[in-house]
């Protein structure tokens, strides 16, 4: 699989697109107040949210996925080499939480039923590790605004959101990503082959001469 493909021109413009440089997402753990108030749009009720989060910043939150983002939950150790591909190889990356030895990537709407379905026609998507993703009808706990210093729920923020609209991977991106991921932790005297194996009771004929 080589760049990311997009079913038509008008996704590839949308989800392909070089973020600007004030929506790039950067290792930060503490969440500015543009980065609350796109969190607290996903809630049903946003000026209760904030009003929790001004009275309490260091308590984690339940918020809805499905309408201003998807999360796309993975191992931490393969969550880190995704993050490493976003960043290094590819457009970058969107807000992303550690939780309970586990790593949220924060997506755009939809990515949690597109991309499983994209990963069961990749070559390499055996060799993504199972991934749970988070769409319509789910919830997630994110981290709370700032660290409270202590061992707290478990939850930081390894990319806060730090703007009001952030840039978010779509499913073809986070495809690409966990694929270039898949093959960095493989071993190196590993081949994944997408032919079957051959028959071994099968001849062999020499076609190299062949007039």
């Amino acid at each position: 699989m080589s760049g990311w493909l997009r079913d038509t021109e008008e996704d590839r413009r949308t989800d392909l697109r070089t973020p600007a440089d004030d929506t790039i997402e950067r290792e930060v753990s503490r969440v500015c107040g543009p980065g609350a108030d796109w969190l607290a749009s996903a809630g049903a009720y946003p000026r209760s949210v904030l009003a929790l989060w001004e009275a309490r910043p260091t308590e984690p939150a339940v918020l809805p996925c499905g309408s201003v983002f998807d999360v796309v939950n993975v191992p931490a150790v393969f969550g880190r080499q995704l993050l490493d591909r976003l960043r290094e190889e590819g457009p970058g990356s969107g807000p992303v939480a550690a939780h309970r030895g586990r790593m949220l990537i924060f997506a755009t709407p939809g990515s949690a039923g597109r991309l499983p379905a994209l990963l069961r026609w990749e070559e390499w998507g055996g060799a993504v590790p199972p991934l749970l993703c988070h769409g319509t009808g789910d919830a997630v706990t994110v981290p709370p605004l700032e660290e409270s210093g202590g061992a707290g729920s478990g939850s930081r923020w390894v990319v806060a959101p730090g703007a009001r609209h952030p840039w978010l991977p779509g499913p073809e991106v986070l495809l690409w990503a966990c694929v270039r991921a898949a093959r960095a932790l493989a071993a190196p005297d590993v081949r994944i082959s997408i032919f079957h194996r051959p028959d071994q009771g099968a001849k062999v004929y020499d076609v190299s001469r062949r007039r």
